[in-house]
């Protein structure tokens, strides 16, 4: 009996002993499973952070600029600052950023603000301050005097709204929602690009008093709808875009509606070895409802009056020429045409700016070297709403460091 309870009794350590190893094998296992997982998560954590950590790089411009016209000429020409400008881009996540603050002597304004999303590898959405997508892009111009477009709120215009981007192989295609004018409407001429922001007084016969007048009624453009097509045609030698650009929108006062107001325009860019031939066919009409043939506009601190309606042409060639001679790289000659007509107001005399200039690269140093000469031209000694037959001249020189 003795013998049988010590044979049971060993037998009975010896499965214990096994089930004990085995049992402690299984939870080290599961031990080590479990770490490897918390391992693991740990791990897409950390890429989670990493992701999401923002991802920005700081640029910026110093610029200074020097002019010389029969104003100052006397003097010898003015030589002034023109600006400082941050620029900060960058990602968080699949989220990218885009900023640029400038400031001038005379006011501080956003140039754009915006975030984008990739949401697939055609399309991207934008939301906040943006480059309204109208006519030839980035510019209708190579001058640092852009064309007359530019001074109707039609050229690297921007507001604040929703835009999409759309590339499918040789097609682009961009539709944008814009709520308000970059200045959220408010009719301050502070900000970079011109846009609506008033009417103005007129005399009994309806002609304006004084074009640089601020507004004595206030007015801003407001749920603006953009559509812009181009295609590409590309065989080796010769790259020419071709395609056209739409807007329409409101024009709100301070309680309601004043009008609407439309835009289209056909346009071209094409590139054959170094020289580049940019052509556009820009027309607008404001409607308002009093009937006016002037609104208001303002940008760079300063106001002026366009017509409520005209045609603009603009037609640019260049040629843009490597160097290697010290620390000059490029060298880009161009000739940029540009002329309002068929203005409303019964003017006799067109809007007209010619820019004789070159463009100017050495390492992180560019400038624009432009002579131009120009009738009823702003910042030329004149306004898109003159009737003048002379012709004003000044040689603008603007050179900045890019950093």
């Amino acid at each position: 009996m003795k013998i049988y309870n010590s044979v049971l009794l060993g037998c009975l350590l010896t499965s214990s002993t096994a089930v004990w190893a085995d049992t402690s094998e299984q939870r080290i296992e599961q031990l080590e499973k479990k770490i490897a997982k918390l391992e693991k998560q740990d791990t897409e954590d950390q890429k989670k952070i990493s992701s999401l950590t923002p991802d920005i790089k700081i640029g910026g411009a110093v610029r200074v600029n020097y002019n010389y016209s029969d104003s100052n000429k006397d003097r010898g020409g003015d030589l002034d600052f023109s600006l400082f400008r941050l620029d900060l881009n960058g990602t968080i996540g699949d989220i990218r950023l885009s900023a640029e603050y400038r400031w001038y002597t005379y006011m501080d304004v956003v140039h754009h603000a915006y975030a984008a999303y990739q949401f697939n590898e055609n399309w991207e959405g934008q939301i906040g301050v943006t480059k309204v997508p109208f006519g030839n892009l980035d510019y209708n111009s190579n001058s640092f005097f852009f064309s007359d477009a530019f001074y109707a709120g039609l050229e690297d215009d921007y507001d604040a709204g929703l835009k999409f981007i759309g590339k499918f192989d040789n097609h682009d295609i961009r539709l944008a929602y814009f709520l308000n004018d970059e200045a959220g409407g408010s009719g301050t001429n502070a900000r970079y690009s011109f846009d609506v922001v008033g009417l103005t007084d007129l005399d009994e016969n309806g002609a304006i008093i004084d074009p640089f007048a601020a507004p004595t009624v206030g007015l801003s453009e407001s749920n603006t709808i953009n559509l812009r097509y181009t295609y590409t045609f590309d065989n080796d030698v010769v790259k020419t875009e071709v395609g056209g650009s739409f807007l329409t929108g409101e024009l709100e006062g301070a309680t309601d509606s004043l009008g609407d107001r439309t835009a289209y325009a056909l346009h071209l860019k094409s590139n054959m070895n170094n020289f580049t031939l940019m052509l556009q066919y820009t027309d607008y009409d404001y409607d308002l409802d009093n009937g006016d043939d002037f609104v208001t506009v303002g940008a760079y601190a300063y106001n002026d009056s366009m017509p409520t309606s005209a045609t603009i042409y603009n037609i640019n060639l260049a040629y843009s020429y490597d160097v290697d001679f010290g620390a000059f790289d490029n060298l880009t000659f161009y000739n940029d045409y540009t002329v309002m007509t068929d203005k409303s107001g019964n003017f006799k005399e067109d809007t007209q700016m010619n820019v004789f200039g070159v463009g100017v690269t050495a390492g992180p140093i560019f400038g624009w070297v432009d002579y131009v000469a120009g009738t009823n031209q702003p910042f030329n000694n004149g306004t898109l709403v003159g009737d003048s037959t002379e012709w004003e001249h000044q040689l603008n020189i603007q050179i900045g460091y890019y950093f």
